[in-house]
């Protein structure tokens, strides 16, 4: 139970994720947002049924109602959230966004044949000038000023790029630039939008029937069940928990606080500190992103842009994410030890009886996971994880859904949606401009000059660019920018393309916990009372792992499965397994024994040459290293119990 002076779930998110920070009191409009809502579920769940439209048509529709439904459940500024109703010129907004796609739809053929030759007219500039001023002011309310500052910033250097030295161009007049960034494909209705009007909507559905019927309380249950008794093991539990969570949420704030708010006040009774357990759910939560089958949003994009299926997609990620849970998992391990946490009572754990009553409660997950390995479309795999889910619920009283449960579903579906479409949307816009101004090549070029032919160099530098806009930008956004400016960069080196998007992948989520702009660490401070600061310092700590896993499959793909056989997957995957943990028992100061300072530095060098890609050697010298500073650490610690024994 939450204590009761536990900030509200709702208010926390409000508060740190913007994706959150919607109108609750609508009073009339309820209505009318819930048959938008609605619809637009219906109209995905058919077009997955029967099949999509041309990509223009299915995103104009996807970003009319989506744009439609956040002018009506996100104010122009968050004090406004309490206030009852709607604003006047939020309606207009609303229905002008409803217009301008209608205009898209209705107007198809026109604006993308006959205009091409005979020009396009002066309503047809109005409304694409309208459409993308709207996607701005929906995508600053939804997602947050910095995507939107990034994507005018772009269309800036459309207009005046001949004006730049070095990554100048000839420039574009306005009525060529939004022509191209509204009635293409290759824009606003390019990939991104494609992506998210298809597969994302509905794993984004299928996450919220896992939470309306119940079923994801049982991941919780599951992790309680299975690591709830051993040292740390709240942390341990809340740990397993959101990497099942992530599974299906694929969002690292919305998974700290929706776990956060059960798990972290019971890892302070427990014993952890505050800022430690708010850590602890946020490194968790944040790694969701990357854990198959759905990880996160951007994950559908990847395939896209890189060729490479779905399904293949979630099994490479496997191994990445064994890696950075097995980091955080150590070193909630080694804080649990050195603070003297143990496991909990077998009383207030579900028993194996119980959860294996409710095993079938994993049938939608198996589903999903089994088509998709089958080779069936991501599309038809969610439908089907969706109506399994749907049917599941209704074997027990407690996870049966009624109809109103099920309109609630469809409606929230549309709603956990908004901020992707926005985000999806925009980040076309800055794609668009990459694409038609051939600046991502130019990019790519500088980023390999400043690197000045130095491989490392060229990573850090590109760590770096996906961090920083990380910490301004969601997920997919951030993929989206980075896979088209600073991915082309990694694959002029040689870098597999796997690994190269996988890269930045990674450094996107890793934004999350990285201070100053740790959003998901300051969420589970928020719910622990804690620190933010130092909340977002022991995140970082916990979940290192993220920061030196990419240099690890850049450097030897086969962690990717990139030319991976048995003899090569197995003692690079060994070696990395034991060299997380000696770097995480470094982070957290404790391995066997609290160490001495010398010992600290050697566990991390040991860590490190276990890690270190292609060299077998380096991996014994590391080995022999750890074990070394372990038996001294047992024999320093045997020595101080019997000193206690004996006084």
């Amino acid at each position: 139970m939450v204590n009761k002076n536990d900030l509200n779930e709702q208010e926390l998110l409000a508060k740190y994720d913007r994706e959150a920070a919607y109108r609750t009191n609508l009073k009339k409009w309820a209505w009318v947002i819930t048959i938008i809502a609605i619809s637009l579920t219906f109209f995905q769940l058919y077009t997955a049924l029967k099949g999509s439209y041309v990509s223009m048509i299915q995103g104009a529709i996807h970003l009319g109602a989506g744009l439609s439904l956040i002018f009506l459940l996100y104010p122009v500024k968050r004090s406004l959230i309490k206030n009852p109703g709607i604003a006047w010129y939020d309606v207009l907004f609303a229905f002008l966004s409803l217009g301008c796609n209608f205009y898209i739809i209705y107007n198809y053929e026109w604006l993308t044949t006959r205009a091409l030759t005979t020009g396009f007219s002066t309503l047809d500039v109005i409304v694409a000038s309208l459409t993308i001023a709207l996607l701005l002011e929906a995508t600053r309310r939804a997602v947050g000023l910095p995507i939107v500052i990034i994507a005018l910033l772009a269309i800036a250097y459309g207009l005046w790029g001949k004006y730049i030295p070095v990554f100048g161009h000839r420039g574009f007049s306005w009525e060529g630039l939004v022509r191209r960034l509204v009635y293409s494909d290759n824009a606003i209705f390019g990939i991104p939008i494609q992506i998210s009007s298809t597969f994302i909507y509905l794993f984004l559905f299928f996450g919220v029937m896992l939470t309306k019927t119940g079923i994801g309380q049982f991941f919780n249950d599951l992790a309680f069940g299975a690591t709830g008794r051993f040292t740390g093991g709240t942390a341990k539990a809340a740990v397993s928990a959101s990497a099942l969570q992530g599974m299906v949420t694929g969002s690292s704030v919305a998974n700290t606080v929706g776990s956060g708010s059960f798990t972290i006040p019971m890892m302070k009774r427990a014993g952890f500190k505050p800022e430690f357990a708010a850590a602890s759910e946020a490194s968790a939560s944040t790694g969701g992103q990357i854990m198959p089958p759905i990880m996160g949003a951007a994950a559908f994009i990847m395939a896209e842009y890189t060729g490479i299926p779905y399904s293949q997609i979630i099994i490479i990620a496997i191994v990445p994410a064994i890696l950075y849970f097995s980091g955080v998992f150590m070193g909630v391990h080694f804080e649990a030890k050195k603070s003297g946490i143990l496991g909990l009572p077998k009383s207030e754990l579900p028993s194996f009886k119980s959860l294996a009553k409710r095993a079938d409660l994993l049938l939608p997950l198996f589903t999903i996971v089994g088509m998709l390995f089958y080779g069936y479309t991501p599309t038809y795999a969610a439908l089907w994880g969706i109506l399994v889910s749907f049917l599941v619920s209704l074997t027990r009283k407690d996870t049966r859904m009624s109809i109103r449960d099920v309109f609630q579903a469809l409606e929230q579906g549309a709603r956990v949606a908004l901020p992707v479409i926005a985000a999806c949307a925009s980040a076309g816009i800055i794609v668009g401009i990459v694409v038609f101004t051939g600046l991502g090549g130019k990019i790519a070029g500088g980023i390999l000059d400043l690197a000045g032919g130095s491989f490392f160099l060229l990573l850090f530098f590109t760590m770096f660019a996906c961090i920083l806009l990380g910490m301004g930008l969601p997920t997919t956004a951030n993929y989206v920018v980075t896979a088209s400016m600073a991915a082309p960069a990694l694959l002029e080196f040689g870098v597999p393309v796997i690994a190269a998007h996988m890269f930045v992948f990674y450094f996107g989520i890793v934004a999350d916990i990285t201070p100053p702009v740790c959003l998901a660490a300051y969420a589970g401070a928020g719910i622990a009372r804690a620190n933010p600061m130092k909340s977002g310092i022991n995140a970082l700590k916990l979940a290192i792992a993220a920061f030196i896993i990419p240099y690890v499959f850049v450097y030897n793909p086969v962690l990717v499965l990139e030319d991976a056989t048995f003899s090569t997957f197995t003692p690079v995957l060994l070696t990395a397994l034991i060299g997380m943990t000696a770097i995480s028992a470094a982070m957290m100061n404790y391995f066997v024994y609290k160490p001495l300072f010398v010992e600290r530095i050697m566990l991390l060098v040991s860590g490190v040459l276990l890690i270190y890609p292609n060299n077998l050697v380096f991996s014994f010298i590391g080995l022999v290293l750890l074990v070394s500073i372990g038996t001294i650490q047992h024999f320093r610690k045997k020595s101080h119990l019997n000193q206690k024994a004996n006084a």
